[in-house]
């Protein structure tokens, strides 16, 4: 029998490496799945409940395993993919998403669930087309795929359901995709330049992004022989952290005091492989070279003195022979000894476990840090949670971390969870959410039921958006409507078939975790953490403790002084060990 466009889909897929679709089946997309039921276990389809949650999984398999694939249907599930996929954009996970689409002679007639894929996704890929002939299918998947790979990000396949039933078409070109892993470093010229620049300075401070995910041993021996000082970016955390003498942390909205203050006494700043997104918290007195290997990038979050396009494991294996050891470290001695004591500052609210209820989410993000596997997955809300994450996860070099870093999306980690649950099987795989991301998406806890992935989620329960509380009250405003009446978690995952405990008592967290990581199969921690724990910028400003305090004066003109005290004893104490 001849082969069918589907079915050419789903090999041509497995071919370039997809392990699994995930999806949520029906009407134009059933070809597809009835194509992966028959295909002797080529490819796995996961059933989710919400196309958003299916992009944000394959997303994160994609950040861990190279290349991924979601589905969508007509309209509605198009919709849905939307989200997920500029996270995956942003991010740049090689994601393939299929927009199955009403039958090609019914386009331009407002047919139920129509949807132009073209319009849809054009903002959240690097290629979008639609096949409306078998031959037209597979040249578009092939370069598709190329695009995703090589480019990093998103590809979109738009596919009317009538095509994929049609029998497929023989092509001139390539269906095979091809997986390079080039040499790019600047030219020698810019390398020499670049060294009499740093060998010109003394106080050096290395800045490094997701760019140095492949270049640890590169940047900590420049590191050593500049006597440099070397802070991170959140997603760059992981893979600079580790076997790092000179570290001195992230800075940034959810970094610390130390990686800032580092950055700006210094006289020449490099940034590695980092397209850093908040510009107030760049130096303007210093000199900046910036290297990355997309050099659009280059000086668009400060004023860069040189930029070179390169990969950082590139660039540096050719720069270090240039670059001399110095011998002055006074500069990496008094930042390294200021880290310090920001790392004592970190603790005391790790000490300071908290009471009844109001546990201190810092205590509950270190137990998970000192019992977590040493190459477990952790993935992380926006919001709270994602601070926890950034200032108490360490990196050891096998770990990773996932989240949605560019795009900013709440309700992220549970569904990247089953993306990583599903990729990495011998993993284990860490779930840090917040109650208002999980309540967002869910239905999706069904999913990890269903499959009996033993993810381990940790809900942060702080009965509000915390990070939207914290917003508010720095600019000034009471805050007002980020309270969240919450189910009781525990229960709601019971009900879903997962092991659920609700955690009140600061002295259980440790032994509740422990029982929940060692269980065969998903569990569901809800941890009732102090609502009124703020995390500070690395910096603050006056405008922003007026602000806060201009927040409490607004709420005592409410009569809401029970909550003003309460909050006041909890931020003077937060903001005090910051300043």
């Amino acid at each position: 029998m001849a082969q069918n466009v589907a079915e050419q889909v789903v090999d041509m897929l497995s071919a370039a490496g997809v392990k699994r679709i995930y999806a949520v089946t029906g009407d134009s997309l059933n070809h597809i799945n009835d194509a992966v039921r028959r295909s002797d276990n080529k490819i796995q389809w996961v059933h989710m409940r919400h196309e958003e949650a299916g992009a944000y999984a394959a997303a994160a398999e994609a950040e861990l395993n190279g290349i991924a694939c979601c589905a969508g249907s007509s309209g509605p599930g198009h919709v849905h993919l939307i989200n997920g996929l500029y996270d995956a954009h942003r991010s740049g996970a090689p994601v393939i998403a299929i927009a199955s689409t009403c039958a090609t002679h019914q386009f331009g007639t407002e047919y139920f669930q129509e949807t132009n894929t073209i319009k849809l996704f054009d903002d959240c890929s690097y290629y979008n087309q639609i096949a409306t002939t078998p031959a037209q299918l597979p040249r578009m998947l092939q370069a598709g795929i190329q695009y995703a790979v090589n480019k990093k990000g998103v590809s979109v396949i738009g596919l009317p359901g009538d095509v994929t039933e049609m029998e497929a078409v023989e092509i001139p070109s390539s269906t095979k995709n091809y997986f390079n892993e080039p040499v790019i470093r600047p030219s020698d010229r810019e390398l020499q330049n670049l060294a009499a620049l740093i060998n010109e300075h003394e106080k050096i401070t290395i800045f490094c992004g997701i760019g140095c995910a492949n270049a640890h041993d590169e940047v900590v021996e420049l590191s050593k022989r500049l006597h440099a000082p070397v802070g991170y970016s959140f997603r760059g955390k992981m893979f600079v952290q580790h076997d790092n003498p000179n570290e001195v942390g992230m800075t940034g909205l959810l970094g610390l005091p130390s990686a800032h203050q580092s950055m700006h006494e210094s006289d020449l700043l490099i940034l590695l492989g980092t397209d850093f997104p908040y510009e107030q918290f760049m130096p303007t007195k210093c000199k900046i070279v910036q290297v990355d290997v997309k050099p659009e990038r280059i000086g668009r979050r400060a004023k860069v003195e040189v930029g070179l396009c390169g990969k950082i494991e590139d660039t540096l294996q050719a720069l270090l022979p240039l670059i001399p050891q110095k011998t002055g470290d006074d500069f990496l001695k008094s930042q390294l000894e200021f880290y310090s004591k920001v790392k004592d500052n970190l603790q005391t609210y790790v000490d300071d476990r908290g009471t009844e209820n109001n546990i201190h989410p810092e205590f509950v993000a270190n137990a998970i840090d000192q019992l977590a596997n040493h190459n477990a997955i952790f993935t992380v809300d926006t919001g709270m949670s994602c601070v926890w994450g950034a200032r108490y996860i360490r990196g050891t070099g096998q770990r990773s971390m996932l989240g949605s870093f560019n795009h900013g999306s709440m309700a992220n980690a549970m569904p990247q969870a089953i993306g990583a649950a599903l990729a990495c099987p011998d993993r284990q795989v860490i779930a840090l959410c917040g109650d208002g991301g999980l309540s967002m998406l869910l239905g999706d806890l069904a999913t990890i039921a269903q499959y009996k992935l033993p993810v381990k989620i940790v809900v942060f329960n702080n009965r509000s958006l915390g990070m939207v509380k914290l917003e508010m009250e720095v600019a000034g405003l009471p805050d007002w409507q980020t309270d969240m009446h919450n189910p009781d978690f525990a229960l709601v995952a019971q009900a879903m078939g997962i092991k659920g405990i609700k955690v009140t008592d600061p002295n259980k967290v440790e032994q509740t975790l422990k029982e929940a990581l060692l269980h065969d199969g998903p569990v569901l921690l809800d941890v009732m953490t102090d609502p009124n724990a703020l995390a500070m910028p690395p910096k603050i400003e006056f405008g922003q403790v007026k602000g806060m305090a201009l927040s409490m004066s607004k709420l005592m003109l409410n009569g809401e002084m029970g909550e003003v005290w309460d909050t006041i004893k909890s931020n003077y104490k937060h903001i005090k060990d910051v300043l």
